[in-house]
Protein backbone atom coordinates (compact mmCIF):
# COMPACT_ATOMS: atom_id res chain seq x y z
CA UNK A 1 0.00 0.00 0.00
CA UNK A 2 2.65 2.47 -1.02
CA UNK A 3 3.74 4.21 -4.22
CA UNK A 4 6.29 2.14 -6.09
CA UNK A 5 9.08 4.21 -7.70
CA UNK A 6 9.51 3.54 -11.41
CA UNK A 7 13.21 3.57 -12.24
CA UNK A 8 12.83 3.76 -16.03
CA UNK A 9 10.04 5.11 -18.22
CA UNK A 10 10.11 4.34 -21.95
CA UNK A 11 9.84 7.76 -23.64
CA UNK A 12 9.76 6.51 -27.22
CA UNK A 13 6.46 6.75 -29.09
CA UNK A 14 6.36 5.18 -32.53
CA UNK A 15 4.41 7.47 -34.84
CA UNK A 16 5.10 5.64 -38.09
CA UNK A 17 6.37 2.20 -39.08
CA UNK A 18 6.86 0.72 -42.55
CA UNK A 19 7.63 -2.87 -43.54
CA UNK A 20 10.75 -2.83 -45.73
CA UNK A 21 12.08 -5.39 -48.25
CA UNK A 22 15.42 -5.99 -46.48
CA UNK A 23 16.56 -9.56 -45.70
CA UNK A 24 19.00 -10.58 -42.91
CA UNK A 25 22.35 -11.57 -44.45
CA UNK A 26 22.78 -14.70 -42.26
CA UNK A 27 19.46 -16.21 -43.37
CA UNK A 28 19.14 -18.84 -46.16
CA UNK A 29 17.49 -16.32 -48.47
CA UNK A 30 20.30 -13.82 -47.82
CA UNK A 31 22.99 -16.39 -48.65
CA UNK A 32 21.24 -17.38 -51.89
CA UNK A 33 20.99 -13.73 -52.95
CA UNK A 34 24.63 -12.96 -52.24
CA UNK A 35 25.66 -15.98 -54.42
CA UNK A 36 23.41 -14.72 -57.22
CA UNK A 37 24.88 -11.20 -56.96
CA UNK A 38 28.48 -12.45 -57.01
CA UNK A 39 27.77 -14.62 -60.10
CA UNK A 40 26.28 -11.59 -61.87
CA UNK A 41 29.35 -9.55 -60.91
CA UNK A 42 31.68 -12.25 -62.40
CA UNK A 43 33.27 -13.47 -59.18
CA UNK A 44 31.89 -16.58 -57.45
CA UNK A 45 32.18 -16.79 -53.67
CA UNK A 46 31.59 -20.04 -51.83
CA UNK A 47 28.55 -20.17 -49.57
CA UNK A 48 30.84 -20.77 -46.58
CA UNK A 49 32.42 -17.29 -47.00
CA UNK A 50 29.16 -15.33 -47.20
CA UNK A 51 29.34 -14.30 -43.61
CA UNK A 52 32.83 -12.88 -44.20
CA UNK A 53 31.55 -10.14 -46.56
CA UNK A 54 32.37 -6.89 -44.82
CA UNK A 55 29.91 -4.19 -43.89
CA UNK A 56 31.68 -1.77 -46.29
CA UNK A 57 30.74 -3.98 -49.29
CA UNK A 58 27.16 -4.02 -48.07
CA UNK A 59 27.21 -0.24 -47.88
CA UNK A 60 28.55 0.05 -51.46
CA UNK A 61 25.71 -2.16 -52.67
CA UNK A 62 23.20 -0.18 -50.64
CA UNK A 63 24.28 3.10 -52.24
CA UNK A 64 23.12 1.81 -55.62
CA UNK A 65 19.56 1.92 -54.33
CA UNK A 66 19.06 5.47 -52.96
CA UNK A 67 15.50 4.83 -51.78
CA UNK A 68 16.45 2.08 -49.30
CA UNK A 69 19.56 3.70 -47.78
CA UNK A 70 17.79 6.03 -45.38
CA UNK A 71 15.44 3.35 -44.11
CA UNK A 72 18.43 1.08 -43.40
CA UNK A 73 20.21 3.83 -41.47
CA UNK A 74 17.10 4.63 -39.44
CA UNK A 75 16.74 0.98 -38.52
CA UNK A 76 20.39 0.98 -37.42
CA UNK A 77 19.81 4.19 -35.35
CA UNK A 78 16.82 2.67 -33.58
CA UNK A 79 18.78 -0.49 -32.82
CA UNK A 80 16.02 -2.62 -34.20
CA UNK A 81 18.22 -4.80 -36.42
CA UNK A 82 21.74 -5.81 -35.31
CA UNK A 83 22.24 -8.15 -38.28
CA UNK A 84 23.70 -6.76 -41.47
CA UNK A 85 21.36 -6.55 -44.47
CA UNK A 86 21.59 -6.86 -48.20
CA UNK A 87 19.48 -5.50 -51.03
CA UNK A 88 16.46 -7.40 -52.39
CA UNK A 89 16.70 -6.35 -56.04
CA UNK A 90 19.20 -7.81 -58.45
CA UNK A 91 22.03 -5.55 -59.68
CA UNK A 92 23.36 -6.13 -63.18
CA UNK A 93 26.08 -3.44 -63.35
CA UNK A 94 29.55 -4.05 -61.83
CA UNK A 95 30.06 -2.40 -58.41
CA UNK A 96 31.67 1.11 -58.49
CA UNK A 97 34.91 1.86 -56.56
CA UNK A 98 34.59 2.34 -52.81
CA UNK A 99 33.18 5.76 -51.86
CA UNK A 100 33.34 7.28 -48.42
CA UNK A 101 29.90 7.22 -46.76
CA UNK A 102 28.14 10.61 -46.79
CA UNK A 103 26.73 11.66 -43.46
CA UNK A 104 23.02 12.53 -43.67
CA UNK A 105 21.57 15.33 -41.55
CA UNK A 106 19.18 14.06 -38.91
CA UNK A 107 15.82 15.75 -39.48
CA UNK A 108 14.67 14.87 -35.96
CA UNK A 109 17.52 16.58 -34.12
CA UNK A 110 15.72 18.93 -31.76
CA UNK A 111 18.80 20.77 -30.51
CA UNK A 112 18.56 23.33 -33.33
CA UNK A 113 17.65 26.88 -32.29
CA UNK A 114 14.81 27.31 -34.79
CA UNK A 115 12.89 24.25 -33.63
CA UNK A 116 13.14 24.79 -29.87
CA UNK A 117 10.73 26.66 -27.66
CA UNK A 118 12.64 26.91 -24.39
CA UNK A 119 16.29 27.14 -23.26
CA UNK A 120 17.53 28.74 -26.47
CA UNK A 121 21.35 28.51 -26.77
CA UNK A 122 23.51 31.62 -27.00
CA UNK A 123 22.91 33.29 -30.36
CA UNK A 124 26.54 34.07 -31.31
CA UNK A 125 27.96 30.71 -30.32
CA UNK A 126 25.30 28.48 -31.78
CA UNK A 127 27.33 27.48 -34.83
CA UNK A 128 30.93 28.15 -33.76
CA UNK A 129 31.81 24.46 -33.43
CA UNK A 130 31.16 23.82 -37.13
CA UNK A 131 34.13 24.58 -39.44
CA UNK A 132 31.84 25.49 -42.36
CA UNK A 133 29.36 28.41 -42.04
CA UNK A 134 25.81 27.31 -41.08
CA UNK A 135 23.24 28.82 -43.48
CA UNK A 136 20.26 27.96 -41.27
CA UNK A 137 21.83 29.70 -38.33
CA UNK A 138 22.64 32.92 -40.21
CA UNK A 139 18.99 33.15 -41.34
CA UNK A 140 17.59 32.51 -37.85
CA UNK A 141 20.13 34.89 -36.30
CA UNK A 142 18.84 37.70 -38.52
CA UNK A 143 15.27 36.86 -37.54
CA UNK A 144 16.17 36.99 -33.86
CA UNK A 145 17.88 40.39 -34.36
CA UNK A 146 14.65 41.77 -35.90
CA UNK A 147 12.62 40.24 -33.07
CA UNK A 148 14.90 41.81 -30.44
CA UNK A 149 14.59 45.22 -32.09
CA UNK A 150 10.77 45.02 -31.91
CA UNK A 151 10.79 43.92 -28.26
CA UNK A 152 13.13 46.76 -27.33
CA UNK A 153 10.90 49.30 -29.10
CA UNK A 154 7.77 48.00 -27.32
CA UNK A 155 9.47 48.24 -23.93
CA UNK A 156 10.51 51.84 -24.68
CA UNK A 157 6.93 52.78 -25.58
CA UNK A 158 5.54 51.20 -22.40
CA UNK A 159 8.08 53.09 -20.27
CA UNK A 160 7.21 56.42 -21.91
CA UNK A 161 3.45 55.78 -21.36
CA UNK A 162 4.00 55.07 -17.68
CA UNK A 163 5.94 58.33 -17.29
CA UNK A 164 3.09 60.33 -18.85
CA UNK A 165 0.52 59.04 -16.37
CA UNK A 166 0.20 61.42 -13.43
CA UNK A 167 0.81 59.93 -10.02
CA UNK A 168 -2.60 61.00 -8.73
CA UNK A 169 -4.35 58.96 -11.41
CA UNK A 170 -2.39 55.84 -10.48
CA UNK A 171 -3.26 56.36 -6.82
CA UNK A 172 -6.93 56.79 -7.72
CA UNK A 173 -6.95 53.54 -9.68
CA UNK A 174 -5.38 51.68 -6.80
CA UNK A 175 -8.08 53.00 -4.48
CA UNK A 176 -10.78 51.88 -6.89
CA UNK A 177 -9.27 48.42 -7.08
CA UNK A 178 -9.24 48.20 -3.30
CA UNK A 179 -12.82 49.32 -2.92
CA UNK A 180 -14.21 47.29 -5.86
CA UNK A 181 -16.99 48.98 -7.79
CA UNK A 182 -20.41 47.94 -6.51
CA UNK A 183 -23.10 47.68 -9.17
CA UNK A 184 -26.49 49.14 -8.37
CA UNK A 185 -29.43 46.76 -8.21
CA UNK A 186 -30.91 48.32 -11.35
CA UNK A 187 -27.74 47.77 -13.39
CA UNK A 188 -27.51 44.17 -12.23
CA UNK A 189 -31.16 43.65 -13.03
CA UNK A 190 -30.91 45.04 -16.60
CA UNK A 191 -27.79 42.96 -17.19
CA UNK A 192 -29.66 39.82 -16.12
CA UNK A 193 -32.63 40.68 -18.35
CA UNK A 194 -30.44 41.05 -21.46
CA UNK A 195 -28.98 37.60 -20.82
CA UNK A 196 -32.37 35.91 -20.88
CA UNK A 197 -34.26 38.28 -23.23
CA UNK A 198 -33.86 36.10 -26.33
CA UNK A 199 -34.92 32.94 -24.52
CA UNK A 200 -37.86 34.82 -22.97
CA UNK A 201 -38.93 36.13 -26.40
CA UNK A 202 -38.95 32.60 -27.86
CA UNK A 203 -40.91 31.34 -24.84
CA UNK A 204 -43.42 34.18 -25.20
CA UNK A 205 -43.96 33.33 -28.87
CA UNK A 206 -44.46 29.65 -28.04
CA UNK A 207 -47.02 30.48 -25.34
CA UNK A 208 -48.83 32.83 -27.75
CA UNK A 209 -48.90 30.19 -30.46
CA UNK A 210 -50.52 27.80 -27.98
CA UNK A 211 -52.97 30.45 -26.76
CA UNK A 212 -54.03 31.48 -30.29
CA UNK A 213 -53.62 28.02 -31.77
CA UNK A 214 -57.01 28.04 -33.52
CA UNK A 215 -56.17 31.36 -35.25
CA UNK A 216 -52.74 30.09 -36.27
CA UNK A 217 -54.36 26.99 -37.77
CA UNK A 218 -56.88 29.15 -39.67
CA UNK A 219 -54.12 31.42 -40.96
CA UNK A 220 -52.16 28.46 -42.30
CA UNK A 221 -54.80 25.98 -43.46
CA UNK A 222 -58.40 27.29 -43.51
CA UNK A 223 -59.93 27.78 -46.95
CA UNK A 224 -63.57 28.87 -47.08
CA UNK A 225 -65.30 26.00 -48.91
CA UNK A 226 -68.55 27.99 -49.26
CA UNK A 227 -66.85 30.20 -51.89
CA UNK A 228 -67.78 27.60 -54.50
CA UNK A 229 -71.51 28.34 -54.01
CA UNK A 230 -71.21 32.14 -53.70
CA UNK A 231 -71.11 33.09 -57.40
CA UNK A 232 -67.65 34.75 -57.36
CA UNK A 233 -68.30 36.53 -54.04
CA UNK A 234 -65.72 36.25 -51.25
CA UNK A 235 -65.26 36.83 -47.52
CA UNK A 236 -62.67 38.11 -45.08
CA UNK A 237 -61.88 35.85 -42.11
CA UNK A 238 -60.76 37.81 -39.01
CA UNK A 239 -57.49 36.52 -37.54
CA UNK A 240 -55.36 38.22 -34.85
CA UNK A 241 -56.08 41.63 -33.38
CA UNK A 242 -53.05 43.71 -32.45
CA UNK A 243 -53.35 46.31 -29.70
CA UNK A 244 -51.09 47.99 -27.18
CA UNK A 245 -52.20 49.65 -23.93
CA UNK A 246 -50.40 52.95 -24.52
CA UNK A 247 -51.94 53.46 -27.98
CA UNK A 248 -55.61 53.07 -27.00
CA UNK A 249 -56.44 56.77 -27.43
CA UNK A 250 -54.47 57.20 -30.65
CA UNK A 251 -55.54 56.52 -34.23
CA UNK A 252 -53.67 54.29 -36.65
CA UNK A 253 -52.24 56.84 -39.12
CA UNK A 254 -49.87 54.60 -41.11
CA UNK A 255 -49.18 50.90 -41.78
CA UNK A 256 -46.25 49.34 -43.63
CA UNK A 257 -45.00 45.76 -44.07
CA UNK A 258 -41.29 45.04 -43.71
CA UNK A 259 -39.78 44.08 -47.11
CA UNK A 260 -37.48 41.37 -45.63
CA UNK A 261 -39.37 39.86 -42.67
CA UNK A 262 -42.83 39.12 -44.08
CA UNK A 263 -44.43 38.66 -40.65
CA UNK A 264 -43.23 42.06 -39.34
CA UNK A 265 -45.16 45.31 -39.85
CA UNK A 266 -44.90 48.84 -38.51
CA UNK A 267 -47.82 50.95 -37.28
CA UNK A 268 -47.72 54.71 -36.82
CA UNK A 269 -50.00 56.28 -34.21
CA UNK A 270 -51.19 59.89 -34.06
CA UNK A 271 -54.42 61.81 -34.52
CA UNK A 272 -56.29 63.18 -37.53
CA UNK A 273 -58.23 65.58 -35.26
CA UNK A 274 -56.69 69.05 -35.46
CA UNK A 275 -57.94 69.91 -31.95
CA UNK A 276 -56.68 66.73 -30.25
CA UNK A 277 -52.98 66.67 -31.05
CA UNK A 278 -50.59 65.08 -28.60
CA UNK A 279 -47.79 62.56 -28.58
CA UNK A 280 -47.37 59.82 -31.16
CA UNK A 281 -46.03 56.27 -31.17
CA UNK A 282 -44.24 54.00 -33.59
CA UNK A 283 -44.93 50.32 -32.88
CA UNK A 284 -43.72 47.19 -34.71
CA UNK A 285 -45.68 43.95 -34.43
CA UNK A 286 -45.00 40.43 -35.67
CA UNK A 287 -47.68 37.85 -36.46
CA UNK A 288 -45.67 35.43 -34.34
CA UNK A 289 -46.57 37.40 -31.21
CA UNK A 290 -49.98 39.16 -31.32
CA UNK A 291 -50.07 40.05 -27.62
CA UNK A 292 -47.10 42.44 -27.42
CA UNK A 293 -45.11 44.61 -29.88
CA UNK A 294 -41.53 43.81 -30.94
CA UNK A 295 -40.39 47.46 -30.87
CA UNK A 296 -41.96 50.57 -29.31
CA UNK A 297 -40.85 54.18 -29.95
CA UNK A 298 -42.63 57.22 -28.58
CA UNK A 299 -42.48 60.71 -30.08
CA UNK A 300 -43.48 64.19 -28.95
CA UNK A 301 -45.58 64.78 -32.06
CA UNK A 302 -48.08 62.44 -33.72
CA UNK A 303 -46.76 60.17 -36.49
CA UNK A 304 -48.60 60.64 -39.80
CA UNK A 305 -46.72 58.35 -42.20
CA UNK A 306 -43.86 55.84 -42.42
CA UNK A 307 -41.95 53.77 -44.96
CA UNK A 308 -39.41 50.91 -44.77
CA UNK A 309 -36.26 51.06 -46.89
CA UNK A 310 -36.24 48.29 -49.49
CA UNK A 311 -32.51 47.45 -49.32
CA UNK A 312 -31.99 48.27 -45.63
CA UNK A 313 -35.10 46.83 -43.94
CA UNK A 314 -33.96 48.10 -40.52
CA UNK A 315 -34.28 51.75 -41.63
CA UNK A 316 -37.62 53.57 -41.43
CA UNK A 317 -38.50 57.04 -42.66
CA UNK A 318 -41.19 58.72 -40.54
CA UNK A 319 -43.19 61.94 -41.01
CA UNK A 320 -44.68 63.84 -38.04
CA UNK A 321 -47.66 66.15 -37.52
CA UNK A 322 -45.35 69.06 -36.59
CA UNK A 323 -43.67 68.96 -40.03
CA UNK A 324 -40.51 67.11 -39.05
CA UNK A 325 -39.18 63.97 -40.70
CA UNK A 326 -36.91 61.37 -39.08
CA UNK A 327 -35.08 58.12 -39.72
CA UNK A 328 -35.33 55.31 -37.15
CA UNK A 329 -32.72 52.55 -37.06
CA UNK A 330 -34.10 49.32 -35.57
CA UNK A 331 -30.57 47.97 -35.02
CA UNK A 332 -29.84 50.68 -32.45
CA UNK A 333 -31.26 50.12 -28.99
CA UNK A 334 -32.46 53.72 -28.49
CA UNK A 335 -35.94 55.14 -28.20
CA UNK A 336 -35.01 58.24 -30.22
CA UNK A 337 -34.66 58.48 -34.02
CA UNK A 338 -31.12 58.21 -35.40
CA UNK A 339 -31.58 61.31 -37.60
CA UNK A 340 -34.22 64.05 -37.43
CA UNK A 341 -34.91 67.28 -39.27
CA UNK A 342 -35.19 70.60 -37.45
CA UNK A 343 -36.37 74.16 -38.06
CA UNK A 344 -32.82 75.00 -39.20
CA UNK A 345 -32.62 72.13 -41.68
CA UNK A 346 -35.80 73.13 -43.56
CA UNK A 347 -38.59 71.10 -41.95
CA UNK A 348 -42.15 71.38 -43.25
CA UNK A 349 -44.43 73.96 -41.66
CA UNK A 350 -47.51 71.69 -41.85
CA UNK A 351 -48.13 67.97 -41.21
CA UNK A 352 -46.14 65.52 -43.35
CA UNK A 353 -48.73 63.28 -45.04
CA UNK A 354 -46.48 60.78 -46.80
CA UNK A 355 -42.83 59.72 -47.01
CA UNK A 356 -41.27 57.40 -49.61
CA UNK A 357 -37.73 56.03 -49.92
CA UNK A 358 -36.04 56.46 -53.29
CA UNK A 359 -32.86 55.10 -54.85
CA UNK A 360 -29.60 56.36 -53.32
CA UNK A 361 -28.19 59.49 -54.95
CA UNK A 362 -25.00 59.67 -57.09
CA UNK A 363 -22.77 59.59 -53.99
CA UNK A 364 -24.62 56.56 -52.54
CA UNK A 365 -26.29 58.68 -49.85
CA UNK A 366 -29.67 57.51 -48.52
CA UNK A 367 -32.54 59.50 -49.98
CA UNK A 368 -36.30 59.83 -49.32
CA UNK A 369 -39.10 62.22 -50.32
CA UNK A 370 -41.87 63.80 -48.26
CA UNK A 371 -45.11 65.65 -49.08
CA UNK A 372 -46.86 68.10 -46.77
CA UNK A 373 -49.84 70.47 -46.52
CA UNK A 374 -47.40 73.40 -46.90
CA UNK A 375 -47.31 72.60 -50.65
CA UNK A 376 -43.68 71.49 -50.73
CA UNK A 377 -42.38 68.17 -51.96
CA UNK A 378 -38.96 67.77 -50.40
CA UNK A 379 -36.08 65.39 -51.08
CA UNK A 380 -34.13 64.50 -47.92
CA UNK A 381 -30.58 63.18 -48.28
CA UNK A 382 -28.50 61.73 -45.46
CA UNK A 383 -25.08 63.39 -45.82
CA UNK A 384 -22.46 62.93 -43.08
CA UNK A 385 -25.08 61.95 -40.46
CA UNK A 386 -27.22 64.99 -41.27
CA UNK A 387 -30.51 65.32 -43.16
CA UNK A 388 -30.09 67.79 -46.03
CA UNK A 389 -33.24 69.01 -47.78
CA UNK A 390 -33.89 70.00 -51.40
CA UNK A 391 -37.26 71.37 -52.53
CA UNK A 392 -38.30 69.32 -55.56
CA UNK A 393 -41.55 71.11 -56.36
CA UNK A 394 -43.96 73.67 -54.89
CA UNK A 395 -47.63 73.06 -55.52
CA UNK A 396 -49.42 76.18 -56.71
CA UNK A 397 -53.17 76.55 -57.22
CA UNK A 398 -54.12 78.02 -60.60
CA UNK A 399 -56.14 81.23 -60.62
CA UNK A 400 -55.45 82.08 -56.98
CA UNK A 401 -52.80 84.78 -57.47
CA UNK A 402 -53.68 87.58 -55.04
CA UNK A 403 -52.68 91.23 -55.17
CA UNK A 404 -50.63 92.02 -52.09
CA UNK A 405 -49.45 95.34 -50.65
CA UNK A 406 -47.26 97.50 -52.92
CA UNK A 407 -48.22 95.46 -56.00
CA UNK A 408 -46.79 92.14 -54.73
CA UNK A 409 -48.11 88.98 -56.37
CA UNK A 410 -49.05 86.42 -53.67
CA UNK A 411 -49.39 82.81 -54.85
CA UNK A 412 -51.58 80.43 -52.86
CA UNK A 413 -49.83 77.09 -52.36
CA UNK A 414 -51.65 73.79 -52.86
CA UNK A 415 -51.80 71.33 -49.99
CA UNK A 416 -50.26 67.94 -50.83
CA UNK A 417 -51.89 65.00 -49.08
CA UNK A 418 -50.42 61.94 -50.83
CA UNK A 419 -47.95 60.92 -53.52
CA UNK A 420 -46.48 57.87 -55.24
CA UNK A 421 -43.47 57.23 -57.46
CA UNK A 422 -43.64 55.24 -60.68
CA UNK A 423 -42.35 51.68 -60.36
CA UNK A 424 -40.22 51.80 -63.55
CA UNK A 425 -39.87 55.43 -64.71
CA UNK A 426 -37.62 56.83 -62.00
CA UNK A 427 -38.37 60.56 -62.39
CA UNK A 428 -42.19 60.27 -62.67
CA UNK A 429 -44.48 60.72 -59.67
CA UNK A 430 -48.07 61.67 -58.78
CA UNK A 431 -49.22 64.09 -56.09
CA UNK A 432 -52.74 64.19 -54.65
CA UNK A 433 -53.91 67.46 -53.06
CA UNK A 434 -56.48 68.75 -50.60
CA UNK A 435 -58.29 70.52 -53.45
CA UNK A 436 -58.97 67.15 -55.13
CA UNK A 437 -56.47 67.53 -57.98
CA UNK A 438 -53.78 65.03 -58.92
CA UNK A 439 -50.57 66.42 -60.41
CA UNK A 440 -48.28 64.36 -62.61
CA UNK A 441 -44.79 65.65 -61.85
CA UNK A 442 -41.16 65.03 -62.73
CA UNK A 443 -38.14 65.22 -60.43
CA UNK A 444 -36.40 67.21 -63.19
CA UNK A 445 -38.85 70.17 -63.28
CA UNK A 446 -39.41 72.17 -60.13
CA UNK A 447 -41.65 74.91 -61.50
CA UNK A 448 -44.14 73.10 -63.76
CA UNK A 449 -46.27 69.94 -63.88
CA UNK A 450 -46.40 67.37 -66.65
CA UNK A 451 -50.18 67.09 -66.28
CA UNK A 452 -53.09 67.96 -63.97
CA UNK A 453 -56.07 65.66 -63.36
CA UNK A 454 -59.33 67.17 -62.04
CA UNK A 455 -59.79 64.03 -60.00
CA UNK A 456 -62.04 64.55 -56.95
CA UNK A 457 -64.27 67.12 -55.27
CA UNK A 458 -62.57 66.68 -51.88
CA UNK A 459 -59.10 65.83 -50.57
CA UNK A 460 -57.28 62.97 -52.29
CA UNK A 461 -56.51 60.57 -49.41
CA UNK A 462 -54.37 58.13 -51.38
CA UNK A 463 -52.86 57.77 -54.84
CA UNK A 464 -50.99 54.66 -56.00
CA UNK A 465 -49.47 53.26 -59.22
CA UNK A 466 -50.42 49.72 -60.24
CA UNK A 467 -47.47 47.35 -59.54
CA UNK A 468 -47.99 45.48 -62.85
CA UNK A 469 -49.65 47.82 -65.37
CA UNK A 470 -47.26 50.74 -65.86
CA UNK A 471 -49.85 53.25 -67.13
CA UNK A 472 -52.55 52.67 -64.51
CA UNK A 473 -52.97 54.34 -61.12
CA UNK A 474 -55.74 54.47 -58.51
CA UNK A 475 -56.97 57.28 -56.27
CA UNK A 476 -59.46 57.56 -53.43
CA UNK A 477 -61.05 60.54 -51.73
CA UNK A 478 -63.32 61.74 -48.97
CA UNK A 479 -65.92 62.41 -51.71
CA UNK A 480 -66.88 58.69 -51.35
CA UNK A 481 -65.24 57.62 -54.63
CA UNK A 482 -62.41 55.39 -55.82
CA UNK A 483 -61.17 56.12 -59.36
CA UNK A 484 -58.87 54.18 -61.67
CA UNK A 485 -56.89 56.17 -64.24
CA UNK A 486 -54.62 55.79 -67.25
CA UNK A 487 -52.04 58.57 -66.86
CA UNK A 488 -52.13 59.30 -70.60
CA UNK A 489 -55.91 59.99 -70.47
CA UNK A 490 -57.45 62.92 -68.59
CA UNK A 491 -60.66 61.15 -67.57
CA UNK A 492 -60.95 58.14 -65.23
CA UNK A 493 -61.48 54.62 -66.64
CA UNK A 494 -63.49 53.37 -63.62
CA UNK A 495 -65.39 55.19 -60.87
CA UNK A 496 -66.71 53.39 -57.77
CA UNK A 497 -69.03 55.10 -55.27
CA UNK A 498 -68.68 53.44 -51.83
CA UNK A 499 -71.37 55.48 -49.95
CA UNK A 500 -68.90 56.78 -47.36
CA UNK A 501 -65.61 58.69 -47.23
CA UNK A 502 -62.79 56.44 -48.44
CA UNK A 503 -59.80 56.46 -46.09
CA UNK A 504 -57.32 54.33 -48.01
CA UNK A 505 -56.93 52.15 -51.09
CA UNK A 506 -54.27 49.53 -51.93
CA UNK A 507 -53.40 47.34 -54.93
CA UNK A 508 -52.83 43.65 -54.25
CA UNK A 509 -49.29 42.28 -54.76
CA UNK A 510 -50.49 39.09 -56.52
CA UNK A 511 -52.81 40.41 -59.24
CA UNK A 512 -53.00 43.57 -61.35
CA UNK A 513 -56.82 43.62 -61.15
CA UNK A 514 -57.38 43.21 -57.40
CA UNK A 515 -57.55 46.18 -55.02
CA UNK A 516 -59.06 46.89 -51.61
CA UNK A 517 -60.47 50.06 -50.06
CA UNK A 518 -61.65 51.01 -46.56
CA UNK A 519 -64.39 53.49 -45.68
CA UNK A 520 -65.13 55.52 -42.55
CA UNK A 521 -68.32 53.52 -41.87
CA UNK A 522 -66.12 50.59 -40.78
CA UNK A 523 -66.31 48.51 -43.96
CA UNK A 524 -63.65 46.92 -46.15
CA UNK A 525 -64.27 46.48 -49.89
CA UNK A 526 -62.33 44.09 -52.14
CA UNK A 527 -62.63 44.37 -55.95
CA UNK A 528 -61.37 42.19 -58.80
CA UNK A 529 -61.79 43.89 -62.18
CA UNK A 530 -61.20 40.65 -64.11
CA UNK A 531 -64.31 39.11 -62.47
CA UNK A 532 -66.62 42.08 -61.87
CA UNK A 533 -65.98 45.61 -63.16
CA UNK A 534 -69.00 47.16 -61.44
CA UNK A 535 -69.30 45.86 -57.88
CA UNK A 536 -67.06 44.71 -55.05
CA UNK A 537 -66.63 40.95 -54.61
CA UNK A 538 -66.61 41.47 -50.85
CA UNK A 539 -67.99 44.24 -48.64
CA UNK A 540 -67.58 43.41 -44.99
CA UNK A 541 -67.98 45.25 -41.69
CA UNK A 542 -64.64 45.11 -39.87
CA UNK A 543 -65.17 47.42 -36.87
CA UNK A 544 -68.52 47.29 -35.14
CA UNK A 545 -68.57 50.41 -32.93
CA UNK A 546 -70.32 53.40 -34.47
CA UNK A 547 -67.79 56.00 -33.36
CA UNK A 548 -64.87 53.99 -34.66
CA UNK A 549 -63.56 54.56 -38.20
CA UNK A 550 -61.17 52.54 -40.38
CA UNK A 551 -58.15 54.56 -41.48
CA UNK A 552 -55.72 52.29 -43.40
CA UNK A 553 -55.38 48.96 -45.24
CA UNK A 554 -52.33 47.05 -46.52
CA UNK A 555 -51.87 43.70 -48.31
CA UNK A 556 -49.16 41.37 -47.05
CA UNK A 557 -46.54 40.91 -49.82
CA UNK A 558 -46.54 37.08 -49.48
CA UNK A 559 -49.42 35.73 -47.37
CA UNK A 560 -53.11 36.03 -48.41
CA UNK A 561 -53.95 38.48 -45.64
CA UNK A 562 -54.67 42.20 -45.20
CA UNK A 563 -54.18 44.35 -42.11
CA UNK A 564 -56.63 47.14 -41.28
CA UNK A 565 -56.08 49.97 -38.79
CA UNK A 566 -58.76 52.04 -37.06
CA UNK A 567 -59.14 55.19 -34.95
CA UNK A 568 -59.10 53.29 -31.64
CA UNK A 569 -55.50 52.12 -32.15
CA UNK A 570 -56.40 48.55 -33.11
CA UNK A 571 -54.94 46.66 -36.06
CA UNK A 572 -56.97 43.69 -37.34
CA UNK A 573 -55.59 41.03 -39.67
CA UNK A 574 -57.99 39.27 -42.04
CA UNK A 575 -57.56 36.34 -44.40
CA UNK A 576 -58.84 36.62 -47.97
CA UNK A 577 -61.06 33.75 -49.10
CA UNK A 578 -60.07 31.86 -52.31
CA UNK A 579 -62.46 33.89 -54.53
CA UNK A 580 -60.66 37.12 -53.59
CA UNK A 581 -57.17 35.94 -54.47
CA UNK A 582 -57.51 34.31 -57.84
CA UNK A 583 -54.25 34.61 -59.73
CA UNK A 584 -54.45 36.10 -63.23
CA UNK A 585 -54.16 33.69 -66.18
Amino acid sequence: RAYKPVSYVDQMAIHFSLNGNMIAKDSDEGRRQSIRLSIAAGRFIAPVDTSAVTSEEAEIKDEESAGDTQAAEEEEAEGSGTAEVTEAAEVEEPPPPRVKEQKLANQFNFIERASRTLNNPMRERACQSEPTPCKDFSATANQWKIYDAYVEELQKMERSKEKEKPKAQIAKKEEEKKKGRKLTSLELQSDDITKISKAAKIMERMVNQNTFDDIAQDFKYFEDASDEYRDQQGTLLPLWKFQYEKTKRLAVTAISWNPKYKDLFAVGYGSYDFMKQGQGMLVLYTMKNPSFPEYVFSSESGIMCLDFHNDHPYLMAVGFYDGNVAIYNLKKATSQPSYKSSAKSGKHTEPVWQVKWQKDDMDNNLNFFSVSSDGRIVSWTLVKNELVHTDVIKLSVEGTTMQGPEGLQLQTLGCGTSFDFHKKIDYLFLVGTEEGKIYKCSKCYSSQFLDVFEAHHMAVDSVSWNPYHLKVFISCSSDWTVKIWDHTIKTPMFIYDLNSAVGDVAWSPYSSTVFAAVTTDGKAHVFDLSINKYEALCTQLVVAKKKNKITHIQFNPVYPIVIIGDERGHVTSLKLSPNLRKMPK
